[in-house]
């Protein structure tokens, strides 16, 4: 049971990063120019792109999930500082709190053991 629940902990966690980075490349200009309002180089973009759909395919997968996990925390801390720190606007706090609430939940994954898990990660540790 405790294999099932962190393969789906993963996959829930990683698909708010995988409809971002799809939505990103779908809005490509749009997303450039709010980052650029927002005092962001759109240059960026590509990277935040790479890191959002590839950081999310590595947590399905269960690959790099500890080094995974804390780069998408630390990326989920960073966007709320600069996109969402207008605390008096009640939508703009809830989106703040919810990325810190995802860095959170990432944290304690990359807090986890994979040797019971259903993952790359866990079938490179059992060859060695």
């Amino acid at each position: 049971m405790q294999k099932l629940t962190h393969l789906a902990g993963r996959i829930l966690i990683a698909q708010i990063f995988l409809m971002a980075g799809i939505n990103k490349i779908s809005g490509y200009t749009g997303t450039q120019s709010y980052m650029e309002a927002m005092g962001v180089p759109g240059a960026l973009l590509p990277l935040v792109i790479v890191l959002e759909i590839g950081g999310a395919l590595a947590l399905i997968a269960g690959w790099q999930t500890r080094l995974t996990s804390l780069a998408l925390a630390g990326f989920s801390i960073l966007s709320a500082v600069i996109f969402h720190a207008n605390l008096a606007d009640q939508v703009t706090m809830i989106m703040f709190m919810k990325n810190f609430a995802i860095a959170g939940g990432l944290m304690v994954l990359a807090s986890q053991s994979i040797k019971d898990t259903i993952s790359i990660d866990n079938r490179l540790l059992a060859r060695t």
